[in-house]
């Protein structure tokens, strides 16, 4: 028996300590282990150094429950017993050591052991037994076993070659990581983990059905071309080893990027909006496939997310700092070796070689969007709506991108036609703009709620925009400091006349005494510390009263709603309205010359409850009331 040349004692338990949440990347190890060893032999067979026959190189995962035994056998280049002691016994466990030594005092869990060499030793994460059984392609290799029961002694002899060309591990599971011996256990790691390396894996077999070819009796069968079928038993196997992002864009259409897509996310019913093929050598290596699928209005966390992917091996779904924050909103696959693996997030996230990623990815994501907005406006605008969040998100977020895509982003107003930036700036620019010389954007965020306003305005000859996404409030404040020139304020932030700020001016009908006798009347209508009552020279035809809110308060309120820094004093604030007097309507100069003052409250109260109705401020026991007040009025 002889013995592992390490320092620390006994370093099995220590190791499982450390990766026991990561247990199940055992099975991603060691399956890509048998992986690189069937395409080493591939590779020596093209060079000319493998002159033999290569066969069937499935690699092949078994569970036997019995036995509580777990095999992984390869038909790839096998080991000697001499590199069995160095790639096992030396390399391998000099690379515990050192994963030891700088994790002993330590918590991090995201540490890959692939970056150690421990590839092999992650068995010891389930296992409280290990063998290998190994045979070398070199000419008269003798067969090899290795076992060792998790303690610095491992047993090494070489033994008839009745085992076959390439190597068979077999883990002998602990008890208590008995869950590894379910069936359904293994074959969802195995998709999890392996479900695109680029060897096929058998894990059991299943039943099939093939045609016979003999057609069915009826004549109408015949005429259908059916025929019969029998069932047969055939490997299961659990992998694609072809993937489409390992394939040449001019190899695929467009029915083969939303078939992967689906089986990137069997649960996706629908189709993507569309893709980004990815394919970098130099100056690092990144393949992969991105796909925009339809983005709700809110800013929800996506359920399917970007998988990560090493030389076709899964490695995790949390990419955050591995793409922008703004393209988590995307899905696909990103495959990259260049991605330091071994180390925690925090780190990834400084490492230049990942900062270049991130900015290539971004910036072939923003060409995709110029390519098609180039090629075919009118199918862009369609999915704008779809993408809009996605693309404000970014905009706010990577300044980079802003630059690119402030070319081609759209505004879209209330009549459903799309701008870019310079397009609505020469629509709008000669009618909205206000004394100060700056171009007022007029916006709504719900179309049916504000119509009222949105027609007053339209009525005034102003253009509104639609704005009705959570993050519209950023991105109204992002264009503000970006657009020269140019302010934004929704259609209800104040009435018609004052949206824009310009020279005309309405005569009042009332009088300064007149005012001053119906304030408290219409005072009396709303509470005080909400309502901010106001006498304003509008149009007659204008309503007699109306709820503006403050574009300011509202806009930090929305921020605050939405998680925008600093913004928390604002969202404790309580809601802050004006109720609008039109001096000049013939209703209000009724309420002031109504001498029955139970009457002249009752009119009052009918008008400003109708003003704030506009608005769905009116609940609860103030809407029956007015409901009852009306049908009597009626």
């Amino acid at each position: 028996m002889a013995t592992i040349q390490v320092k620390t004692e006994n370093i099995f338990p220590i190791i499982k300590k450390f990766l026991y949440s990561d247990n199940e990347i055992f099975l991603r190890e060691l399956v890509s282990n048998a992986v690189d060893a069937t395409q080493k032999l591939k590779t020596l067979a093209s060079l000319g150094e493998f002159k033999g026959e290569i066969g069937d190189t499935k690699i092949e995962v078994e569970v036997d429950k019995n036995s509580k035994t777990i095999t992984i056998k390869d038909k790839g280049i096998g080991m000697t017993k001499e590199e069995v002691e160095k790639y096992i016994t030396q390399i391998a466990f000099s690379g515990a050591e050192e994963f030891v030594t700088k994790y002993k005092d330590k918590v991090d869990k995201n540490v890959m052991i692939g970056h150690f060499g421990l590839g092999f030793y992650s068995a010891f994460m389930v296992a409280k037994k290990v063998e290998i059984f190994s045979l070398s392609y070199k000419e008269n290799s003798k067969a090899v076993h290795w076992d060792c029961d998790g303690n610095p002694e491992y047993n090494i002899e070489e033994i008839s070659n009745d085992t076959g060309r390439g190597t068979k591990i077999i883990l002998h599971v602990a008890d208590d990581c008995e869950e590894f011996l379910e069936n359904f256990k293994i074959e969802d790691l195995l998709k999890k983990y392996c479900k695109f390396l680029p060897v096929e894996i058998k894990f059991g077999t299943r039943k099939d059905r093939i045609p016979t070819g003999e057609s069915f009796d009826s004549d109408q069968d015949k005429k259908d071309g059916k025929e019969k079928t029998k069932e047969i038993e055939v490997d299961n196997i659990i992998n694609n080893p072809n993937p489409a992002w390992t394939k040449k864009p001019t190899d695929l259409k467009d029915e083969d990027y939303k078939n992967f897509y689906h089986e990137l996310y069997p649960m996706q019913f629908e189709d993507p909006l569309f893709n980004i093929h990815l394919n970098v050598d130099y100056p690092f290596n990144l393949t992969g496939i991105l796909y925009f699928p339809k983005l709700s209005n809110k800013l929800e966390l996506p359920k399917d997310k970007i998988q990560l992917y090493c030389n076709q091996v899964f490695v995790t779904d949390n990419v955050e700092n591995i793409v922008p924050d703004f393209l988590t909103l995307l899905r696909g696959v990103i495959d990259s070796p260049d991605i330091p693996l071994n180390v925690s997030r925090s780190y990834l996230q400084a490492d230049a070689s990942v900062k270049k990623i991130s900015s290539h990815i971004t910036k072939k994501v923003a060409d995709k969007l110029e390519e098609l907005f180039k090629k075919d406006r009118a199918d862009f605008e369609k999915k704008w709506d779809d993408i809009k969040v996605f693309v404000q998100y970014g905009m706010i977020s990577d300044e980079k991108f802003y630059e690119k895509v402030q070319k081609f982003a759209l505004l879209k107003n209330t009549d459903g036609k799309f701008f870019t930036f310079e397009e609505y700036e020469n629509l709008v620019k000669t009618n909205q703009t206000n004394t100060d010389k700056r171009i007022t954007y007029i916006y709504a965020t719900n179309v049916l709620e504000q119509h009222g306003y949105i027609d007053a305005a339209k009525n005034k000859g102003y253009d509104v925009l639609l704005m009705e996404t959570m993050i519209d409030s950023h991105y109204i404040n992002q264009l503000e400091s970006k657009l020269k020139h140019t302010s934004f304020v929704r259609v209800d932030a104040d009435t018609v006349d004052k949206l824009i700020k310009k020279d005309e001016k309405q005569e009042s009908k009332l009088s300064e005494e007149q005012i001053k006798k119906l304030q408290p009347i219409i005072e009396a209508n709303v509470a005080k510390e909400q309502f901010m009552v106001m006498f304003e020279n509008l149009n007659e035809k204008d309503a007699p009263m109306l709820v503006t809110r403050p574009e300011f308060m509202r806009r930090m309120k929305d921020m605050s709603a939405m998680g925008g820094g600093g913004m928390g004093f604002y969202g404790n604030m309580p809601e802050m309205y004006n109720l609008v007097v039109n001096s000049n309507h013939p209703l209000i100069n009724r309420i002031l010359t109504e001498t029955d003052s139970e009457k002249q409250k009752i009119l009052s109260k009918q008008a400003s409850d109708l003003a704030l109705l506009s608005q769905g401020l009116l609940k609860g026991e103030q809407l029956t009331n007015f409901i009852k007040r009306s049908v009597e009025l009626i």
